[in-house]
């Protein structure tokens, strides 16, 4: 398959052959994309969770006594030995585990783990997400993908959770193409694909940006509709996104009808790319007047619009009609602050906002810490 490589000057190239007269009606594969490049990760928090895991990492390490090496010797001759492996030795293992020769120590027990224990019914512990955490937070990109696609291995990682955690660290990396891989893996196992897997998917193909990725991210499209899956709003913006790039325009329309609310940042970009690449103009200049907020309190949010964007928009209704009106629109934004530099590409390779969790200690507190009594009601207010 081949690799697509993120392109850096497909925009400028297009605004060079207007300049000379040469401007085509189909824009080039590859102008959605940032300068900079993206390598920002596409799943939460809520989703990784590298902050538990390393916390429950400090607490383990306050608990054990003795040293870490001498641990991790005494393992690594059990090991050997082809002593048998205990759940609850292997999950203390994993999060003994500092540097990548312990990772590799971590690998080995968990094909000993599993070798021992394949025939289990279910209902253990899931080990796949902790050592794929361990991997997040060690930078291991490679140990993940071999781990998940190794066929020994094939029914430990039986969750979800194991493939996303990793495509989103080949995502990070921009190893697109094992990115892929594991989601192929994924599919051969009959993991069930939730709604990051969707995300996680499309992003990658859309990343790769081959005719042959742009098919893949179709199919499993169609095939998560056909099975009722849900499919989040992102994903359907990565396929958008990718049909663009591909210069299908219609294709891109039916993806874009098919997102439920279309009031994102994301959405009214899109729906203005679409627009211009159509030649609806005055479509565009719909939505971005809709979108403009004049005067209004700084803390007040405001739907931008990429530059880019903006830019192609311009392009495409130079020496048109409404050439004066998309002029005066622009201008407007620009002054109320609502044109960004920021590319749409980098708007797509952005996380979502952890969901903030409630504080327990002052939602789960009755009693008093030093009597044990129940607090009285005025004590709780305060």
């Amino acid at each position: 398959m081949a690799f697509g490589r993120v392109g850096r000057y497909a925009f400028i190239s297009l605004i060079h052959c207007h300049s000379k007269g040469l401007l085509r009606l189909s824009v080039q594969p590859g102008w959605l994309e940032c300068c900079t490049g993206a390598k920002r990760h596409l799943l939460s928090e809520d989703v990784i969770k590298l902050q538990d895991f390393q916390q429950r990492k400090l607490a383990v390490a306050h608990l054990v006594t003795g040293s870490k090496d001498n641990y991790f010797e005494q393992f690594n001759q059990k090991l050997q030995k082809h002593e048998l492996i205990l759940e609850k030795e292997l999950k203390l293992l994993l999060h003994m585990c500092q540097s990548a020769e312990d990772l590799v120590t971590a690998r080995d027990a968990i094909f000993r783990y599993h070798e021992e224990n394949r025939n289990l019914a279910f209902g253990e512990f899931k080990f796949g997400p902790l050592f794929m955490r361990l991997c997040y937070e060690l930078g291991d990109e490679e140990m993940a993908a071999s781990t998940l696609t190794d066929q020994r291995l094939k029914g430990f990682f039986n969750n979800g959770t194991s493939f996303n955690i990793a495509i989103d660290m080949l995502f990070t990396k921009e190893c697109y193409e094992r990115a892929l891989d594991v989601v192929r893996e994924m599919k051969n196992q009959g993991v069930l694909f939730n709604k990051d897997t969707y995300m996680l998917a499309c992003g990658t193909c859309y990343k790769l940006n081959s005719t042959e990725t742009y098919r893949i991210c179709s199919t499993l499209l169609e095939e998560g509709q056909s099975k009722g899956h849900f499919i989040p709003r992102h994903a359907y913006c990565f396929a958008v996104a990718l049909a663009l790039r591909q210069n299908d325009v219609e294709k891109a329309q039916s993806l874009y009808s098919q997102i439920q609310g279309t009031d994102g940042k994301i959405c009214q970009n899109l729906e203005v790319v679409i627009s211009a690449m159509s030649g609806a103009v005055t479509d565009c200049i719909r939505v971005l007047h809709a979108a403009l907020v004049p005067k209004s309190p700084t803390f007040v949010k405001k739907l931008e619009f990429s530059q880019e964007v903006v830019e192609l928009l311009r392009l495409r209704s130079e020496h048109g009609l409404y050439m004066e009106r998309v002029e005066q629109i622009v201008w407007q934004l620009e002054q109320a602050g609502q044109v960004t530099g920021k590319s749409l590409d980098y708007m797509l390779c952005q996380a979502p906002k952890t969901k903030r969790r409630p504080q327990p200690i002052l939602e789960e507190r009755r009693i008093s810490q030093r009597t044990l009594m129940p607090l009285r009601s005025s004590l709780r207010s305060e």
